[in-house]
């Protein structure tokens, strides 16, 4: 039975299921993964490793065709042109990234296209934005890990999994939902649990995520304050140790496995009370406000159409050179320099 999550007030706000909740399976389909970035690569070994008949469309000659090789995909038998994997495939599963998944779609995957094939994602953004429009003849499925590509290869090899949100956009078969739990099953995210959603919850609440807190807010909020104990004259080595080490390193991790709470208790009695304290301080009503336009631009479209419109002018180089600014914040320059004394064997990224 799936497992039910209720609200403080005793009302179901969802329900998890697991592997005993699955009892469909991909028996006589195949599977075709078009890209072998972080989750192409994570997913199709997975997929491969659960007994599906998998292959992969990638473009011929690039580097993600040598990468496969070394993995064991072998070409004109499980490596292919992404065209000729979409023709042979009973289901499609692109995971390339966001920008560049329009022109592929229009040029590689829309004209191979039959009535009754299944189109599959692991992010909504291009189908909820419209920057892929699927026919009406096809099914729509989406299978969302709650991680990157690695952590759900590393997980299934582990055997367990990561947890997974599950939508079907578009169910012209009438076993769409049958597809991707079993597709669900086989990546091992059904072990943790799958919730089922929607392209439109998937995709908004992943955008403001990534950026409020996850990937944007978390590191403005490092800097922030490493910059606050430099300025006020602290080392820079014990700034760093204590707002970017200590954090991802010690602190993310127990809260990962215990919650907020459970992090709280494991903490110092002094650092419960500051934490209680200050957090309501640091994170006031006007942080969730700024949260909250974030919100609407996603919503309203707004991100993802300038988001779309900068890469069609300058590719990834504005983006890069965003990165290369912030890679020279002091907290980067002074913390690369303590991770490679302290990990000296570990391949710098």
């Amino acid at each position: 039975m799936p497992k039910q999550i209720k609200d403080a007030q005793g009302k179901v706000v969802g329900e998890l299921l697991q592997e005993a909740d699955v009892k469909s399976n991909m028996k006589g389909k195949m599977v075709a993964v078009i890209g072998y970035a972080s989750q192409g690569r994570g997913q199709s070994l997975c997929y491969r490793d659960s007994g599906i008949t998998t292959i992969l469309g990638l473009r011929k000659d690039g580097p993600s065709w040598k990468k496969a090789q070394d993995d064991g995909w072998t070409p004109n038998k499980t490596l292919f042109s992404v065209p000729d994997a979409v023709k042979k495939a009973d289901v499609v599963v692109i995971l390339i990234a966001d920008t560049a998944q329009p022109e592929v779609y229009q040029k590689d995957i829309t004209p191979y296209l039959k009535a009754g094939k299944t189109l599959m994602f692991s992010h909504g953004f291009n189908v909820h934005f419209k920057g892929v429009v699927p026919p009406k003849n096809v099914d729509v499925i989406m299978i969302a890990p709650k991680g990157p590509g690695f952590i759900v290869r590393e997980q299934y090899e582990a055997g367990f999994g990561v947890p997974a949100l599950v939508a079907v956009h578009q169910d012209y078969s009438g076993k769409a939902w049958d597809t991707v739990l079993a597709m669900a099953k086989a990546l091992g995210a059904t072990r943790p649990g799958v919730l089922k959603t929607t392209f439109k919850e998937e995709v908004e609440s992943d955008l403001f995520g990534e950026q409020v807190d996850l990937c944007g807010g978390v590191t403005k909020m490092v800097e922030h304050a490493y910059n606050t104990l430099v300025e006020a004259g602290y080392s820079p080595v014990v700034a760093y140790w204590e707002v970017h080490h200590e954090l991802y390193g010690l602190i993310a991790p127990l809260a990962y496995k215990l919650g907020n709470v459970g992090m709280l208790n494991h903490v110092s009695l002094t650092a419960r009370k500051g934490a209680l304290l200050s957090g309501k301080r640091v994170m006031d009503k006007h942080v969730k406000d700024n949260m909250k336009a974030c919100l609407k631009d996603i919503q309203s479209g707004k991100f993802a159409k300038e988001w779309m419109d900068e890469y069609k002018k300058y590719g990834f180089t504005k983006l890069q050179a965003e990165l290369d600014d912030f890679s020279k914040e002091p907290v980067e320059f002074v913390g690369k320099q303590v991770r490679q004394i302290m990990w000296p064997n570990e391949k710098a990224h």
